[in-house]
């Protein structure tokens, strides 16, 4: 693929020849706050454009760059934009077109997940992707990992905030084994890089993956199977199996927590240990177990 580019020179354009390169859905607030912004102190930056030239013959120009700019000069009632022409062919003006979204301060997750997939599609290595679009080199490889294996519900949620790439890219080397992602949920607590809120949210995510699939590709409808004798035995001895793993699990941590408060007992009878606890400000227990630790009940 070739690199060269023309240098670009200053023209007013007519809006009525420009067509859009990689269209892109804004936020009504977000296209607002542009027309709001060009109206009051103009246009700070021109749009990029490429030349074409139509069935027709006449001269069209590509949009590579701007399409918010331009939609807010039409809406202001303007009929011509200032623009930087540039002479590209159709592959680099679909790159700086990619290129200019990713770097954008504020994108849509799937926007940008697509574009990193296009620019690698086109022959570019990660080093490069992250060269063009100011993303560090371990993010994109991470990206490139989760896009190969199809993983597009964690990469959204990657890219929304609510999971580490780390941490997603734990859940996927964990399989589909559900011990080997709750060991990779455990030691993403553990490191630290699950805490809190993205905790609960990544347990979410796991669930609609494990339920739902990894993909979150909308208008694909589902094959309606029939429904038989054999499939209806099948669901109620799935639901049952279920069933009985939440009461196994309810079990273990049942005992789990009779261990914890028969171990407490046994540590506060200890005059030395209390006297220990008090000098350190820790004399203190939740109510929950503070009940039962002191009231004798060996119930839980």
């Amino acid at each position: 693929m070739t690199e060269k580019m023309t240098m670009g020179n200053m023209q007013m354009i007519p809006i009525e020849l420009i067509d859009v390169l990689n269209p892109r859905d804004r936020n009504k607030r977000v296209f607002d706050e542009i027309v709001a912004n060009i109206q009051m102190i103009g246009l700070k930056k021109p749009i990029t454009v490429t030349p074409r030239i139509g069935a027709d013959g006449i001269t069209r120009y590509l949009l590579i760059c701007g399409e918010g700019r331009m939609k807010a000069f039409r809406s202001l009632g303007e009929t011509g934009i200032p623009a930087l022409v540039v002479d590209v062919d159709d592959e680099n003006a679909l790159i700086m077109s990619l290129t200019e979204n990713i770097a954008r301060r504020h994108y849509r997750p799937l926007e940008l997940l697509a574009g990193i997939q296009l620019l690698y599609g086109q022959g570019y290595d990660k080093k490069t992707i992250a060269k063009k679009t100011g993303l560090c080199v371990e993010y994109v490889q991470g990206i490139l990992t989760l896009l190969k294996k199809g993983e597009e519900r964690l990469l959204v949620a990657v890219e929304q905030g609510r999971i580490p790439l780390n941490a997603a890219l734990s859940i996927v080397g964990a399989g589909d084994d559900d011990k080997s992602i709750q060991l990779a949920l455990q030691e993403a607590y553990e490191s630290g890089e699950l805490r809190g809120k993205q905790l609960t949210q990544a347990r979410r995510v796991i669930e609609r993956r494990q339920t739902l699939g990894a993909a979150v590709t909308k208008g694909v409808k589902r094959k309606v199977q029939d429904v038989t004798t054999s499939s209806l035995v099948k669901t109620y001895q799935k639901e049952v199996d279920r069933q009985q793993m939440v009461v196994k699990k309810s079990q273990q941590t049942q005992q789990r927590l009779l261990f914890v408060v028969s171990a407490l007992r046994e540590l506060l009878a200890d005059e030395n240990f209390t006297t220990l606890l008090r000098a350190e400000g820790l004399d203190s227990l939740p109510k929950y177990l503070s009940e039962r630790v002191f009231s004798g009940d060996r119930s839980l």
